[in-house]
């Protein structure tokens, strides 16, 4: 919505002054601070001047655009003069003119947030100046903004005099804050000497301290490696021997015998478990963990994980129950790793369920795109403090079961770190006396983290699509799904970024043909860059498509969004509006007033 505060007419010299005055009342009252008060007032007293030089007479509108802060303060330069014969090349900064024409446009152009020009022979000039009002300022309503007009002072009949008086003051208030700047960079210069002498120093340590962190890291990985492997050989000799005896094959033993080469091979059992988790830990923190991801169904999964498990069950008083998933129920990811996940957690729940029930089951978690797996018990349970511990290395929770039943504290740590490497979660809710509940979330599809792609190559692209590059800048993930979704199978294909940081570094990588911009990201709003997209003369080509949940289309399509949209947007209008904009970028969406308010043509009007 566009609301109109004055417009001023520009005949002589003196009008040239009095829209400079003007300027600097409006910006004041609309609570610009003092420096931008004086950019504005620059920049229009500027081209009102061109006007004056170059086509006599033409009008300059005061209005402010937007229902939402920041608000956009919209200044309208017209005349009816012969236009600018050389508009792209003074906005290109190349043209040389004897008489300066120009630099007025490239200064204005500069202090402002946005600056479009129209010129054409025989419809004389137009530029619409735009300055978002700052985050402290007020938001203004139509009865705001009459009182502001109500308030505007007449010009003195010294105009001149004053005006000069005026650029005076400004001038000795600059140069004052300039010296204070001065002498307090003088000062932060020394301070950062100081300082940048102690963090020398101090990186100096930290970089040897890494260093030997990094040493003491590899050596534990390369021992537990090593032992691991070394233990293997002696342990299977051992468990090899055992069974020998127990088959009787080089004589029969007494009942004693037999009971002690039970021990010898049940703790020959335990060491391999435990050389074996030590191995795998070993190579998840080492990195050298692939992962074979492939899709299976979960039904399969489990009617393998209930063959291997049911025999564990020794006791008529505790049950083992798996869930019959849904037969269509599919996951990508690495099947080994998640089953020994589950396995682990069976085990676990095994061990410490004297009676009741064990019972596995998997949900799809649809607005996740996920899978939940989830082994419950009827068990001991575990105290909320004791949560943390069980997932840690080597340690675990005393209970009266432990004499019973031997475990080396490393399953759970392993299951988090398997689960991580998956891109999951690991979760558990428990209560003592009534039992727990651990459930590992994965994604329905593995896709390799993102550090894992090459450098040159941006997320979500394998350097071979050579599809049209679309800049979605949107912080919500399924939002940015989505948009993968409404994409594939065209012509066009996602480059994301979760931020402005983020979209930057984006484009300089690869130049995207349009952006998709969400205006609120993580805390941040999107608009000023909006306005430094478009008054860049080497991006101001590219569309941007603005999809957001704030409903100013008025303000949006003012800082120059080529097309605006409030949430949800349906795929038929994204491609519809990509195609458009791509194949014709003069093609952009025009502003329509809703009812009650006004178009530039009658928001301007003399008064």
């Amino acid at each position: 919505m566009t609301q109109r505060i004055l417009t001023a007419h520009i005949g002589s010299e003196f009008d040239v002054v009095g829209a400079r005055q003007r300027a600097r009342q409006i910006a004041a009252l609309c609570g610009f601070g003092v420096q931008d008060q004086v950019r504005i007032a620059t920049a229009v007293s500027e081209l009102a001047r061109n006007v004056y030089n170059y086509a006599g007479s033409g009008k300059v509108h005061f209005a402010i655009d937007g229902q939402t802060a920041p608000q956009v303060l919209s200044i309208r330069i017209e005349d009816q003069g012969p236009g600018i014969a050389q508009l792209e090349q003074i906005l290109a900064g190349s043209y040389r003119s004897p008489t300066g024409m120009g630099l007025g446009i490239l200064g204005a152009q500069r202090l402002m947030d946005r600056c479009h020009i129209h010129s054409a022979p025989g419809d004389g000039t137009h530029i619409t100046l735009q300055k978002l009002f700052p985050r402290t300022a007020p938001l203004l309503d139509g009865q705001s903004i009459g009182a502001l007009s109500g308030s505007l002072q007449a010009l003195p009949p010294d105009i001149t005099l004053s005006e000069v008086q005026q650029q005076n003051r400004e001038l000795l208030s600059t140069l004052a804050e300039l010296k204070t700047r001065q002498d307090d960079l003088l000062q932060l210069t020394r301070e950062l000497e100081d300082t940048n002498r102690g963090v020398v120093a101090l990186f100096a340590e930290l970089d040897e301290k890494a260093d030997h962190l990094r040493r003491a890291d590899q050596m534990k990985s390369r021992f537990l490696s090593n032992m691991s492997h070394e233990f293997r050989t002696p342990l299977s000799s051992i468990r090899a021997l055992s069974k020998l005896l127990l088959d009787r094959i080089d004589g029969e033993l007494s009942e004693e015998q037999e009971k002690q080469v039970l021990f010898i091979l049940q703790s020959a059992v335990s060491l391999s478990d435990l050389v074996n988790d030590l191995l795998d830990l070993a190579k998840i923190e080492a990195g050298k963990v692939d992962v074979q991801a492939n899709s299976f169904q979960v039904a399969d999964l489990f009617s393998a994980l209930r063959g291997m498990l049911r025999p564990l069950l020794v006791s008529e008083s505790l049950t083992l129950t798996f869930i019959d998933p849904d037969p269509a129920l599919q996951i990508h990811t690495d099947e080994g790793k998640l089953s020994q996940i589950l396995r682990n957690f069976i085990a676990n729940a095994l061990k410490f369920t004297e009676a009741g029930a064990i019972v596995v089951s998997a949900t799809p978690l649809p607005e996740q795109d996920a899978i939940r797996f989830s082994v419950s018990d009827t068990g001991l349970g575990i105290a909320t403090e004791d949560v943390q511990l069980i997932f840690e290395e080597f340690s675990q929770v005393e209970n009266h079961m432990q004499r019973k039943v031997k475990g080396t504290g490393l399953g759970l740590p392993l299951c988090r770190n398997l689960a991580t490497l998956l891109n999951g979660t690991v979760s558990v809710e428990s209560t003592p006396g009534q039992g727990s509940l651990f459930s590992v979330i994965l994604p329905a599809s593995y896709h390799a983290p993102e550090g894992s792609l090459p450098p040159s190559a941006p997320a979500n692209d394998n350097g071979n699509d050579q599809r049209i590059g679309v800049l979605v800048v949107e912080d919500n993930p399924p939002i940015r799904l989505l948009y993968e979704k409404f994409l594939a199978g065209s012509e066009f294909r996602v480059v994301p970024a979760r931020s402005v940081r983020e979209a930057q570094e984006r484009w300089e990588q690869q130049r995207p043909a349009a952006v998709i911009l969400d205006i609120l990201l993580h805390g941040e709003t999107a608009w000023h860059w909006l306005a430094e997209l478009k008054n860049d003369p080497l991006r101001r080509q590219v569309p941007v498509i603005v999809a957001t949940e704030i409903d100013d289309v008025r303000k949006g399509l003012a800082l120059g969004a080529d097309a605006y949209y409030v949430k949800p947007l349906s795929r038929q209008q994204l491609l519809a509006t990509l195609r458009a904009l791509i194949g014709n970028p003069h093609h952009r969406q025009e502003p329509v007033p809703p009812q009650g308010t006004t178009t530039w043509d009658n928001a301007h009007a003399t008064g």
